[in-house]
């Protein structure tokens, strides 16, 4: 598939001065849904040249609290900007406004049941359970036409709805992933500017880490372009390389870079 004509080539990104790498996991991390050598030598290769990684997933936190604690990263962000687990301070923190996390569960479980009423196929995901602060189900099998219409359907009742390669979420309508990555930099890398981070993802649910407005240094993996259609913002820079191989690929480039200004 041809670049858009939005997009630039990686090759044309300039991150002289990066402090921190905010990537999508699933699709973006991965590779064939598994993380690779190469990618923790990545990871250990951007920490070496002074760069932090926050991983930034739709993934629940039940999984993501234990991929923040065993990954060389400095954390993650859970559930679509649900929650943050800081690795290195091994902490949680609730990144929306939530009273009663059990009554929400209640809330997110009954328009669940609304959506199933219709669409009956509907499968509660695997790390369902898992969750505060979102509820999911599986993507696999829903066209085009039928995400529009149970995002259209989680609008009318007051609820936000996204997708990505592997679920679909339903959050409330405040909770994406770039206003938790916002909360982290103002809170955690308050000397970071929007110049100084880099933003990577693969699909719809990674749509607001590449509002150029907040991020202008966002990059997609090859496989992002299988979204671009369906993409309010799509990413300023395009790696050549889909899913880990087209995050190891940033990594490389952003190590050459960092070693130039030493």
């Amino acid at each position: 598939m041809s670049i858009a004509p939005l997009l630039q080539p990686l090759s044309a990104i300039n991150a002289q001065s990066v402090c921190l790498v905010a990537t999508d996991m699933d699709g973006t991390l991965t590779t064939v849904g598994k993380f690779t050598p190469a990618l923790l030598q990545a990871f250990e290769q951007l920490a070496a040249v002074g760069i932090q990684v926050l991983i930034v997933t739709g993934r629940s936190a039940g999984w993501v609290s234990g991929l923040a604690h065993y990954l060389p990263v400095w954390g993650a962000i859970a559930e679509n900007g649900g929650l943050l687990y800081a690795g290195a301070q091994d902490s949680e923190r609730l990144l929306v406004s939530i009273a009663d996390t059990t009554l929400h569960r209640q809330q997110l479980a009954e328009m669940f049941q609304r959506l199933q009423s219709l669409f009956p196929t509907l499968r509660e995901s695997d790390d369902n359970r898992f969750r505060l602060t979102d509820w999911t189900f599986d993507v696999q099998g829903l066209a085009t036409a039928e995400l529009v219409q149970l995002e259209q359907l989680c609008h009318e009742h007051a609820w936000g709805f996204t997708y990505s390669t592997v679920q679909c979420h339903i959050t409330l309508r405040s909770q994406t992933k770039a206003a938790g990555l916002q909360y982290v930099l103002q809170h955690y890398f308050p000397t970071c500017t929007t110049e100084n981070i880099v933003t990577i993802g693969d699909s719809p649910n990674d749509e607001s880490l590449f509002d150029p407005s907040k991020f202008p240094l966002s990059v997609g993996v090859a496989n992002v372009l299988d979204y671009c259609d369906r993409l309010a913002y799509q990413p300023a820079y395009v790696a050549d390389l889909a899913e880990g191989e087209g995050f190891q690929a940033l990594a490389q480039q952003l190590v050459a870079q960092a070693m130039m200004r030493h």
